[in-house]
């Protein structure tokens, strides 16, 4: 499932005339179990009822929200385009990031306001389901958790925090988690592990780290550091589980989680769960062509589904205009380590985010002209364009946010 696309989230706070940050210095990673979260104003508790998610005691911070639905009549450009739906968000700023959940019922946006906005969506109608808040900065990046742990949905934001919220009932969300001080700068990415290695996320930030957040049987959470870029990080991607070679007995082991980041060095690296020690470690990330490498920070990477097996995909997108589709092994043997790049599209402005679809064929690009750009990839190992989707708002993302589904 695509997130819908918006608004490229910003990093540097002297870049977007943000006041200084005051944020508490985070120590050790045992620390942060610490931290709990101010109580919000009138709230209303709600008893937790999933059982396969995190049971931690925790207000709720939002009621439902009124059930007006909101029919918009789609035009027949709209519905050409897959019967996009246009979402009037009422965030009071820009939209940074807005994203559907594994069954793309549900939709979340989050703003420079400092508020988290939830929709349900049904056919080409969406209703408000909940305002979010507890954030004290922008909001970048948002991400929801399979569906096995229940309706949870992490936030990342340039207060240095990540927020974790479950949707107890129906329009009423509880904040399980507050990792209030993660970072020592903004938080940009956000992203859920495949659900196979547990109720685990990873968050970049513009201090160069990776903090890595993991749900234990406990209820408690730990927190790991990955030591990326000095210059700052900006997007994280999990890569898809798998399996490894068969054994004599028919089984195969499953291979160790695999982490990749996007940073302000115009580089993308590769992180690895060592499945004897447990630590993370940096793989080598080798271009087999070092003369296609982006030239400017990589905004976003997205690691594709599995199609091919023994192939693993990557794609980034950088503020250099150009998309680059990173490939390894499969074809060139489960052996070859290299890395090869291949330019998906020189576009004509930056490029923020990219998305791959569940099946993992095509892939969503946004770019700084308001546009989402649909691409496959042929037979003979080239990508071209198969659909675009226009933003109703171009040039206002933070008027509504975009949604759709992707055709061919």
């Amino acid at each position: 499932m695509y997130g819908a696309y918006q608004q490229p989230p910003p990093q540097q706070a002297a870049q977007y005339g943000y006041p200084p940050q005051q944020q508490p210095q985070y120590g050790q990673p045992q620390q942060q179990a610490q931290y709990g979260y101010p109580q919000q104003g009138a709230m209303t508790q709600a008893p937790p009822q999933q059982t396969a998610a995190p049971q931690q005691p925790a207000q709720v911070v939002q009621q439902q929200q009124p059930a007006a639905v909101v029919e918009p009549e789609p035009t027949p450009a709209e519905q050409a385009e897959g019967g996009t739906i246009y979402v009037d968000t009422q965030h009071d700023d820009m939209v940074h990031d807005a994203q559907l959940d594994y069954y793309g019922t549900k939709l979340a946006t989050g703003s420079s306001d400092r508020t988290i906005k939830v929709y349900d969506v049904s056919g080409n109608s969406y209703s408000p389901n909940a305002t979010l808040t507890g954030h004290s900065g922008p909001i970048y990046q948002l991400a929801w958790s399979h569906p096995k742990y229940g309706s949870i949905l992490a936030s990342a934001s340039f207060d240095s925090s990540v927020l974790v919220h479950r949707e107890s009932r129906p329009g009423e969300w509880i904040l399980v988690k507050a990792f209030v001080g993660l970072h020592d700068s903004s938080v940009n990415g956000v992203a859920f592990a495949p659900h196979e290695y547990g109720l685990t996320a990873a968050a970049g930030s513009s201090d160069g780290r990776v903090s890595v957040l993991t749900h234990e049987a406990d209820d408690s959470w730990t927190v790991e550091y990955l030591k990326d870029t000095p210059l700052g990080v900006n997007a994280v991607s999990w890569a898809p589980y798998g399996v490894g070679t068969p054994k004599e007995g028919g089984e195969a082991d499953p291979l160790p989680p695999r982490l990749a980041t996007g940073g302000s060095d115009n580089g993308v690296r590769v992180w690895v769960k060592n499945p004897s020690t447990g630590a993370w470690e940096q793989e080598a990330f080798e271009n087999a062509n070092p003369a296609i490498a982006h030239k400017d920070w990589v905004r976003d990477v997205a690691w594709a589904p599995n199609v091919i097996p023994g192939r693993s995909m990557l794609a980034s997108c950088s503020e250099d205009k150009t998309v680059i589709v990173w490939t390894q092994g499969g074809e060139n043997g489960a052996g070859d380590t290299k890395w090869t790049p291949t330019v998906l599209n020189t576009f004509e402005d930056p490029v923020w985010r990219v998305s791959w679809s569940v099946t993992g064929n095509i892939l969503a690009v946004s770019s700084g002209d308001s546009t989402v750009t649909l691409w496959k990839e042929g037979l003979d190992g080239t990508w071209a364009r198969v659909a675009d989707v226009e933003d109703a708002a171009a040039g206002g993302g933070d008027e509504g946010a975009a949604a759709g589904q992707p055709q061919g």
